[in-house]
């Protein structure tokens, strides 16, 4: 069930994974974990423990902070993590420890996707929220794509969004017109769940465990060989740059994903035909025209 805590503050991550399905927790361990085979410098506890609890389809709320703790502390670079290491590994009154700098354990969420952002050539300002700068990634990562899309495909995902333009999409809707489920929280959430299923679809050889209408689930599925070569692209630069990348630039997308779709699921309800999602005062589905009484 939706947190009314989330709903208050929908940009906490920590919120947002409390309350998250258990599928969508697989795909951010897949990523974190390397699809279980590990990562250099992912502790083997937490690799198993993590592991496990995608083998169980349960997360207890520990295994749900650490997924966010293991997300925060690949944000960080090497070097950077290396410091607060030794940092915080440091005796209380030594020498060393009046000296040096205090350093947090982990960098913040919101430094993660403004990293993210930046890698990615994604402008943002410095008072941007986050959902504002996963929106861009996403716009981004898709704009990208377009280059590499037929007429027909980009016709199919800008009829799905509803615009006429991609760059129409222009900054992300403000915080408030997400959560009241209008027609641009709607947009925003399918625009994450093509780009986020895309990401899965390329880097885990499946697409995201969804549960969305026949029209969505034709846009996806005309875009992902686009969407995959930008994908595989940014893995290229990733390599170039830090492995860390590899990590943090899907969750980001996912956790883009996993947002919007808490946000637009408080604040619609489903067709019980075809599981589009339409606006709260609706009587009838817009996508098949089904009865909502009840719904």
């Amino acid at each position: 069930l939706m947190s009314e805590d989330f709903l208050k503050n929908p940009a906490s991550l920590t919120l947002l994974l409390a309350q998250a399905d258990a599928g969508d927790l697989d795909t951010l361990v897949d990523y974190i974990t390397d699809s279980g085979e590990g990562r250099i410098s992912l502790n083997n506890d937490v690799c198993a423990r993590l592991v496990k609890c995608k083998e169980l389809n349960a997360y207890t709320a520990i295994d749900r902070y650490l997924i966010e703790r293991e997300i925060r502390t690949f944000g960080g670079n090497t070097l950077t993590n290396i410091y607060r290491d030794v940092r915080s590994s440091l005796p209380f009154g030594s020498l060393l420890d009046k000296v040096l700098p205090d350093a947090d354990a982990t960098v913040s969420y919101v430094s993660v996707v403004k990293d993210v952002a930046s890698h990615l050539r994604v402008p943002f300002d410095k008072s941007d929220d986050v959902l504002i700068i996963e929106g861009g990634i996403l716009r981004k990562i898709l704009r990208d794509s377009f280059e590499k899309m037929s007429p027909e495909e980009r016709a199919a995902v800008l009829n799905e969004l509803n615009v006429a333009d991609v760059g129409m999409l222009g900054p992300a809707a403000s915080a408030a017109l997400i959560v009241a489920g209008r027609a641009g929280g709607f947009a925003t959430y399918k625009l994450s769940l093509v780009v986020a299923n895309a990401v899965s679809k390329a880097l885990l050889g499946r697409g995201l465990p969804l549960a969305v209408n026949a029209t969505v689930a034709r846009t996806v599925g005309v875009v992902l060989g686009p969407i995959g070569w930008v994908v595989t692209g940014l893995w290229t630069l990733a390599d170039m740059a830090s492995p860390a990348y590899r990590v943090t630039v899907p969750c980001v997308v996912q956790i883009a994903y996993m947002r919007q779709k808490a946000i637009v699921e408080a604040n619609s309800k489903a067709c019980p035909a075809c599981g589009a999602r339409n606006e709260c005062t609706s009587s009838f589905c817009d996508e098949c025209n089904h009865s909502l009484e009840g719904a």
